[in-house]
């Protein structure tokens, strides 16, 4: 530690706020999103999501179906879920209006997930300058009671003082940047995964006269 940040740095005052924002974030967040929340720092060096990839294998898999049947799409290797949900519905005889229906809730289901991740994090941004008021409190009674012993007064306004810091930087540098990042990346995937609704609900209105053809033969 070097002796420049020696003063700014108060125990006392980092377990008010830094517990304080961990405690009242836990209790107010589902279990489930909590872990959530946890488990997005992994995406935070991510890229925006884009559906390019995707739709070059949509239309890959379109041509394969139309040389070589819909049940060729089966045996495909497709890492995306939302896409191989919707190519096994269409290979299930799925119309269009089914596969855009399992595709729209799917969409909306991680949009979902992803928006209470990056709540909770915007949620510890709200709770960690209130927990720096609140170890400022805890100072001032400290400062008061030790009026008598000016040894102690040093200490106690520390605590004051850095408390309101410590929550200042933990929620507008720490956790709302985390929680912007995250509705970023969220919002990019839900709208570019909004570009394969098209295709994948014209290759299922394509395939199904051939289904019911090859169903009823």
């Amino acid at each position: 530690m070097t002796p420049a940040l020696a003063p700014f740095l108060d125990p006392v005052a980092i377990a008010i706020v830094g517990g304080g924002t961990l405690l009242a974030t836990a209790l107010r967040t589902p279990l489930a999103d909590l872990g959530r929340g946890i488990a997005a720092l992994t995406v935070l060096p991510r890229r925006l999501f884009t559906a390019d990839a995707l739709l070059t294998q949509i239309d890959a898999l379109s041509r394969i179906s139309a040389r070589h049947g819909v049940m060729q799409l089966d045996r495909s290797v497709i890492a995306d879920a939302d896409v191989g949900v919707a190519i096994a519905a269409i290979v299930d005889g799925a119309d269009a209006d089914a596969v855009t229906a399992r595709l729209d809730h799917a969409r909306t289901a991680r949009f979902e997930r992803q928006r209470a991740a990056a709540e909770m994090w915007a949620a510890a941004a709200e709770i960690a300058p209130a927990m720096g008021m609140v170890g400022t409190l805890v100072g001032l009674v400290r400062l008061f009671t030790a009026m008598t012993d000016p040894s102690a007064i040093g200490g106690a306004m520390a605590i004051a003082v850095l408390a309101t810091l410590y929550g200042a930087l933990i929620g507008n540098l720490l956790c709302m940047p985390i929680a912007a990042r995250l509705k970023r990346l969220s919002r990019a995937e839900y709208i570019e995964r909004a570009r394969l609704i098209a295709p994948l609900a014209e290759l299922a209105e394509r395939e199904l006269p051939r289904f019911r053809l090859q169903d009823a033969a």
